[in-house]
Protein backbone atom coordinates (compact mmCIF):
# COMPACT_ATOMS: atom_id res chain seq x y z
CA UNK A 1 0.00 0.00 0.00
CA UNK A 2 2.88 2.24 1.06
CA UNK A 3 4.50 2.18 -2.49
CA UNK A 4 0.81 3.02 -3.94
CA UNK A 5 0.69 6.20 -1.86
CA UNK A 6 4.06 7.54 -2.65
CA UNK A 7 3.37 7.33 -6.85
CA UNK A 8 -0.01 8.99 -6.29
CA UNK A 9 1.93 11.76 -3.84
CA UNK A 10 4.27 12.45 -6.79
CA UNK A 11 1.97 11.82 -9.51
CA UNK A 12 -0.38 14.91 -7.34
CA UNK A 13 3.38 16.79 -7.25
CA UNK A 14 3.31 16.26 -10.91
CA UNK A 15 0.02 17.30 -12.07
CA UNK A 16 -0.50 20.46 -10.27
CA UNK A 17 3.50 21.80 -10.99
CA UNK A 18 2.77 21.37 -15.14
CA UNK A 19 -1.33 22.17 -15.19
CA UNK A 20 -1.79 24.53 -13.05
CA UNK A 21 0.95 27.22 -13.88
CA UNK A 22 0.18 27.19 -17.60
CA UNK A 23 -3.20 28.58 -16.80
CA UNK A 24 -1.56 31.97 -15.78
CA UNK A 25 -0.95 33.53 -19.06
CA UNK A 26 -4.49 32.71 -19.81
CA UNK A 27 -5.39 33.98 -16.76
CA UNK A 28 -3.77 37.39 -16.83
CA UNK A 29 -4.79 37.82 -20.75
CA UNK A 30 -8.64 37.81 -19.62
CA UNK A 31 -9.64 40.87 -20.09
CA UNK A 32 -11.67 40.66 -17.14
CA UNK A 33 -7.63 40.05 -15.22
CA UNK A 34 -7.94 44.15 -15.10
CA UNK A 35 -10.37 47.17 -14.18
CA UNK A 36 -10.21 49.92 -16.99
CA UNK A 37 -7.65 51.67 -14.64
CA UNK A 38 -5.29 48.77 -14.98
CA UNK A 39 -5.49 47.64 -11.68
CA UNK A 40 -5.88 43.68 -11.10
CA UNK A 41 -9.94 42.20 -10.38
CA UNK A 42 -11.00 39.77 -7.97
CA UNK A 43 -10.78 37.73 -10.79
CA UNK A 44 -6.98 37.55 -11.37
CA UNK A 45 -6.42 37.66 -7.42
CA UNK A 46 -8.62 34.68 -7.15
CA UNK A 47 -7.19 32.89 -9.84
CA UNK A 48 -3.65 33.46 -8.45
CA UNK A 49 -4.29 32.77 -5.26
CA UNK A 50 -5.26 28.89 -6.55
CA UNK A 51 -2.34 28.53 -8.49
CA UNK A 52 -0.32 29.09 -5.67
CA UNK A 53 -1.83 26.87 -3.69
CA UNK A 54 -1.78 24.15 -6.26
CA UNK A 55 1.83 24.51 -6.07
CA UNK A 56 2.24 24.89 -2.07
CA UNK A 57 -0.10 21.47 -2.62
CA UNK A 58 2.64 20.35 -5.21
CA UNK A 59 5.44 20.88 -2.80
CA UNK A 60 3.87 19.44 0.31
CA UNK A 61 3.12 15.58 -1.75
CA UNK A 62 6.77 15.65 -3.06
CA UNK A 63 7.98 16.52 0.70
CA UNK A 64 5.57 13.61 1.75
CA UNK A 65 6.47 11.06 -0.74
CA UNK A 66 10.06 11.57 0.06
CA UNK A 67 8.99 11.37 3.89
CA UNK A 68 7.17 8.05 2.89
CA UNK A 69 10.36 6.75 1.00
CA UNK A 70 13.50 7.18 4.01
CA UNK A 71 10.74 5.75 7.00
Amino acid sequence: MEPLLIVLLFANAVFNAVVWPRFYPRIAKDPRARDAAGKPTAFLIVHTVLIAVALVLALASVLAAIAAIVS
